[in-house]
């Protein structure tokens, strides 16, 4: 399973910051370093940077680990300018950009911001929109033109256009709307911790849905996200999942259980080696580790043991 480092910068970061923590997940040899596209968190406004241009400056500074955006809002950027910068992040990087486009959901990032946030059932229409949009300037699409509802696209051709892939990566909780958008366009079908019940009912519509469409759904990658708390052993994980708790003003079984409910890591190295096997059985190729923490409290010792029991499972 190919693991991930993502970050939340809306919960306090500078650029440096989170340069040091890509270069970390380079050298460590992860398969990705990610990061959420927010301007601010619900609650507080701390420093932010911007997600796409703070790519631009990582894709110079590293040199094999992938550099996902896990996901850009629809509502942040016109599919023009999420197209053109993609494929340049893709140049600078050499081919180590991944794209995740989403519908945006904080209601407050929005208000506060002044940026319109239309209804969940026009975000769908103009995420589809964007997604066809995109893929047509990435010339993935019949015909170099689009004809939409929300967008149009009238160019003889898109250039430069990715130097490889350039995967396109979906993500949402959704039961129907989502998993069928991923299989009609994404290279990658990504999603929250569920149980496996709820990710097989996710997986049938996507399947449906690329089978509709022509594609392989085999060839679409099935990654999760999720927040770890891991020790070496039992008392080791008591004491993270109780520093973890009190972070929260929580109780640790509280949170313990709060984390199992919905399958995410919690355990001693051996036990998140047991989760992550069944996640690869349920067809997982790809975890997130999630640490929503300003950056400068991330501990990257902590994280290395967690990635490498779950990685080597």
């Amino acid at each position: 399973m190919e693991i991930a480092l993502m970050v939340e910068p809306q919960a306090g970061g500078s650029y440096e910051e989170l340069l040091g923590l890509a270069r970390w997940a380079d050298e460590a040899g992860l398969a990705s370093f990610t990061r959420a596209d927010h301007y601010l968190d619900q609650e507080n406004s701390r420093p932010t940077t911007d997600a796409l241009t703070s790519f631009a400056g990582l894709a110079r500074e590293t040199t094999d680990v992938k550099l996902t955006i896990l996901v850009t809002p629809l509502t942040f950027r016109h599919p023009a300018v999420i197209a053109k910068t993609a494929a340049t992040l893709d140049e600078m990087s050499g081919g180590r950009f991944e794209l995740g486009v989403g519908t945006g959901w904080m209601e407050s990032e929005h208000a506060r911001f002044g940026m319109e946030l239309p209804d969940l059932r026009t975000r769908f229409s103009l995420l589809y929109e964007t997604l066809a949009y995109v893929r047509t300037a990435f010339g993935r699409e019949e015909g170099d033109t689009y004809e939409g509802r929300h967008f149009q696209l009238d160019v003889a051709e898109v250039l430069p256009r990715p130097t490889g892939s350039l995967p396109i990566i979906i993500g949402g909780g959704g039961p129907k709307k989502t998993p069928r958008l991923a299989g009609r366009f994404a290279d990658e079908y990504n999603m929250f911790m569920t149980d496996a019940e709820t990710l097989a009912g996710r997986l049938e519509h996507m399947r449906a849905a690329a089978e509709e469409a022509g594609r392989d759904a085999d060839k679409i990658k099935i990654s999760m996200v999720s927040q770890v708390i891991g020790g070496t052993d039992q008392a080791d994980y008591e004491e993270r999942l109780g520093a973890a708790a009190a972070a929260r003003n929580l109780e640790p079984k509280e949170l313990e259980d709060r984390f199992r409910a919905r399958g995410m890591f919690c355990g001693t190295h051996d036990q998140l080696a047991e989760r992550a096997t069944e996640l690869r059985a349920l067809g997982v190729g790809r975890l997130y580790v999630q640490h929503y923490a300003p950056l400068n409290t991330i501990d990257t010792a902590q994280v290395s043991g967690d990635v490498t029991a779950i990685g080597g499972a």
